[in-house]
């Protein structure tokens, strides 16, 4: 969230009208997710129940982006039996082509009916798992990274809870539905007015968020005309992440419908402030928050702190995952309330590590650097596993920086050893291969995986002759 109250940045922009509404509201008040723990049979009377025609196995690639496979009525049982094979030297960051053959394993707590599928036509979801022809778990799957850090947190008497802040922005399409930069509003933090195209698809995301089973807390207007913020409550880590995965494709769905385009790309407008995901973090044990000390004067254990300190020491080596693109590095500047400086502090926004106000179940970290563009499932695991690190060390975080670090002096800086954060992408990637640490919580064939991927990215770009530098330059 942004501290920047009632700010207006940027020329005000004209209104466009609203166009007729296109979302297909579903009749009464019936309830499309949210089932719990089902088992089979369960399942699948509620598939009969929704007169569901077909079901939509979803899963996600290495860098993030999501997969489905779909199949008829007639092919679920099948499907619930873990029985669908498609072809993984397809899927980025996969297999060869010499060992291509994959199987979706559904988790059956996941399963939702989209509130917006026609209803002769209707069609549910099931996020899935990833396994090899022989049934092995595939060490690929970004949800099984996920999964490997929550079952070490286990081992140590943990469960991470976490709630994510994803911010986005939407904009116009052109005509031919191509994608804009033009924005539906010139609204800044908190602002309200008349009703525009934001305004009325934010709420159609948040009643389809709710049929789906969402506890939604919160929806507002962010900083920058055309950014929007939707919170929803936290939960463990993989259901954060799965949560997180289908609030995307949510947005995404409901945007399109209204004639907009959904963008979570970190910094889409220059001069704006971009779009963050922080993301707020504790360990629980037997039901108690381990965070919280009721004998600490701050009520901060020394499970909290250590696990700060994780989140520092590793920062910079896991900034390629929190921050994965090219663009995310045109948001990590000063300016634009997002951070730069590895640091933390109990009160103030502008260090990377935060301390938020509530305590007893409520004690939390939150970090502020990661953005929507992340894959979730790498981006929890590598921060729980960073958490973890300083917890088996029993190490001790700096100490906190209560000052606005943005107008710090270097010689304050320096006497405070803080650090920045990588610069671009490139150098990102260089801390990132040089640390085991991402490498063990990454696993050797995703670290591999996405290493190659970036690398690409990053020369691709740098070859590039970019606007900026025809104008600066050409006269030369």
């Amino acid at each position: 969230m942004s501290t920047t109250h009632g700010k207006r940045t940027g020329p005000t922009a004209p209104r466009a009208a609203v166009p007729e509404h296109r979302i297909r509201r579903p009749a009464g008040d019936q309830r499309f997710g949210g089932f719990g723990r089902l088992q089979r049979p369960e399942l699948l009377r509620l598939l009969g129940e929704y007169n569901v025609r077909f079901l939509r196995l979803q899963f996600m690639d290495v860098m993030g982006v999501l997969k489905s496979v779909e199949v008829p009525r007639s092919q679920f049982e099948k499907a619930l039996d873990g029985d669908i094979m498609f072809d993984g030297s397809s899927i980025e960051g996969f297999v060869r082509v010499e060992e291509s053959d994959m199987v979706l394993r559904p988790d059956l707590t996941s399963f939702v009916v989209l509130p917006w599928s026609d209803a002769e036509n209707r069609v549910a979801r099931l996020i899935c798992d990833v396994h090899r022809a022989d049934g092995t778990a595939f060490e690929g799957d970004p949800r099984r990274v996920l999964m490997r850090q929550v079952e070490a947190a286990h081992k140590l008497g943990y469960e991470m809870m976490a709630g994510v802040e994803a911010e986005f922005f939407l904009f116009q399409r052109s005509p031919d539905g191509t994608p804009t930069r033009e924005t539906h509003d010139s609204g800044g933090y908190f602002d309200l007015g008349p009703v525009d195209l934001g305004e009325v698809a934010r709420r159609d995301i948040v009643n389809m968020l709710e049929l789906m089973g969402f506890e939604v807390e919160a929806a507002h207007h962010e900083v920058a005309p055309g950014q929007h913020e939707i919170d929803f409550r936290y939960a463990d880590a993989l259901a954060t992440a799965d949560h997180l995965a289908t609030f995307k494709f949510v947005v995404r769905n409901v945007a399109f419908q209204h004639g907009l385009h959904a963008t979570f790309m970190p910094k889409p407008i220059f001069g704006q402030n971009g779009s963050g995901m922080h993301t707020h973090q504790s360990l629980f044990r037997d039901g108690e928050n381990a965070f919280y000390d009721e004998s600490d004067a701050d009520g901060m254990s020394k499970v909290m702190r250590s696990y700060a300190a994780g989140l520092l020491r590793h920062a910079r080596a896991m900034c390629a995952l929190t921050n994965p693109l090219v663009n995310s590095y045109k948001r990590l500047v000063a300016g634009y309330e997002a951070p730069v400086n590895v640091a933390w502090s109990h009160h103030n926004r502008s260090p990377m590590v935060r301390v938020p106000a509530r305590r007893e179940k409520g004690t939390r970290l939150e970090l502020r650097m990661p953005d929507p563009s992340a894959n979730p499932y790498l981006a929890l695991a590598i921060q729980l596993g960073a958490g973890l690190d300083g917890v088996r060390r029993k190490a001790e975080p700096p100490e906190p920086i209560d000052k606005n670090i943005w107008k710090l002096s270097v010689r304050e800086r320096r006497r405070y050893k803080i650090q920045e954060l990588p610069r671009d992408l490139g150098e990102a990637i260089t801390l990132l291969k040089r640390s085991s640490f991402v490498r063990d919580t990454l696993g050797e064939h995703v670290f591999r995986h996405f290493v190659t991927a970036k690398e690409t990215e990053w020369q691709d770009y740098i070859a590039q002759v970019h606007d900026w530098e025809i104008e600066r330059y050409l006269s030369y």
